[in-house]
């Protein structure tokens, strides 16, 4: 792994906390620790890390509050640490915004692995690769009353503001533009974003689509755009085409 990679550990137990950031360090990751909301956020403004190990049973501010704070403000990947029976408040974290979640207590071989995995997942989704602009400069497609900048890896709203993207969201918006009125399974939407070590019954697909279509249809709970074909994947229908 690249020593260049920053994990942030949020964790309000000094043992849990250190002895993660002991096995971290030694497996040449940088690490910055923070116990609450209020240290994380002042690590942010030191470094912005490439992950954040976030403890969902933190007193005061908990981590589904600090993991919606992350995703809205930056494009980090966020591994939610959770109790062995908290099982619902781990789907209420995917839907916030985690990439993926580890029970305690937890084997270090196994967190790395799951760290590894979402980092692969989250660079492929926010590398840039070759095409994607145009050779006359930048790329856009409307999507509803928003824009996508294929070159610049930015969502627009309708008044020009920017509505913050993952990776993840930007690759799968790029695939569901570029297959319109296509019916796409969940198998070849992880083909088309180059996720394939995913599994196709993942529930994350479901949830990053639930979150962009909260992005960019007029009514989410009524999508026009972002299409669900019952028992067989999502469609994209321009709102050209409807």
């Amino acid at each position: 792994m690249d020593q260049a990679t920053r994990v942030l550990i949020v964790e309000d137990d000094p043992d849990i906390r250190e002895a993660t950031a002991e096995y971290l360090s030694s497996r040449a990751f940088a690490i910055d620790a923070a116990e609450n909301g209020e240290e994380m956020r002042a690590a942010l403004e030191k470094a912005v890390p490439d992950l954040v190990l976030l403890d969902l049973g933190l007193p005061g501010e908990d981590g589904l509050s600090l993991a919606s704070y992350l995703r809205e403000r930056h494009d980090v990947a966020i591994i939610m640490v959770t109790g062995a029976g908290e099982v619902v408040d781990r789907v209420v974290g995917l839907e916030v915004g985690a990439d993926d979640y580890v029970a305690k207590p937890f084997e270090m071989r196994e967190l790395l692995a799951r760290m590894k995995s979402v980092l692969r997942r989250t660079r492929r989704g926010s590398a840039p690769e070759a095409g994607i602009a145009s050779a006359t400069g930048r790329k856009t497609v409307r999507i509803g009353a928003c824009t996508l900048d294929l070159a610049a890896y930015r969502l627009l709203g309708a008044n020009g503001e920017e509505i913050p993207l993952t990776g993840m969201e930007f690759s799968l918006l790029r695939a569901f533009t570029e297959h319109p009125n296509q019916v796409l399974s969940r198998d070849r939407l992880l083909t088309l974003t180059r996720n394939r070590e995913w599994e196709p019954f993942d529930r994350s697909i479901d949830i990053r689509i639930a979150r962009l279509r909260r992005k960019v249809e007029a009514d989410p709970e009524r999508p026009a755009l972002l299409r669900t074909v019952r028992g067989t994947g999502y469609m994209y229908v321009p709102a050209s085409t409807q």
